[in-house]
């Protein structure tokens, strides 16, 4: 049995990929051509942010650049949604696993926002700031 190597960057490239073959089957109507356009949007972008963050110029704009892609992945969620609500294609449960890896990568980057939050010293020095997944004001830092 082969251990399965977690690479976030290709579970991205892929995550893009679907949303991409999903929105080639949407109906040629302005309301799917709209979503759809969203859906390109939202749901490529944490892959080109990912690439942003991994050559962030500071803890900071490591986490900034996190939550960018944790906001675009909300973003997709709610428009996947529509898109099986509406129906906007002819199999509305083609949507399902989409949602569910969407769900799964919104995880991954509230943990690692976390993650990094926690190692992150702020510019005045204070050890152990712990970065929320939304963006609060913290006099700390």
């Amino acid at each position: 049995m082969t251990e399965r190597k977690f690479d976030l960057e290709n579970r991205l490239l892929e995550y893009a990929a679907s949303i991409i073959r999903l929105v080639e089957k949407m109906a040629n109507t302005r309301a799917a051509n709209h979503v759809g356009g969203q859906l390109l949007r939202s749901r490529t972008s944490p892959l080109f942010n990912h690439g942003e963050a991994q050559a962030a110029e500071s803890p900071k704009d490591f986490v900034h650049k996190l939550r960018i892609c944790l906001k675009e992945l909300r973003e997709s969620k709610r428009a996947l949604r529509l898109v099986k609500r509406m129906p906007l294609i002819e199999d509305p449960a083609e949507v399902d696993p989409l949602l569910r890896e969407t769900e799964e990568l919104i995880n991954i980057f509230v943990t690692s926002i976390r993650t990094a939050g926690k190692n992150r010293v702020c510019e005045d020095g204070v050890e152990g700031y712990e970065a929320q997944p939304h963006p609060t004001f913290d006099v700390r830092c």
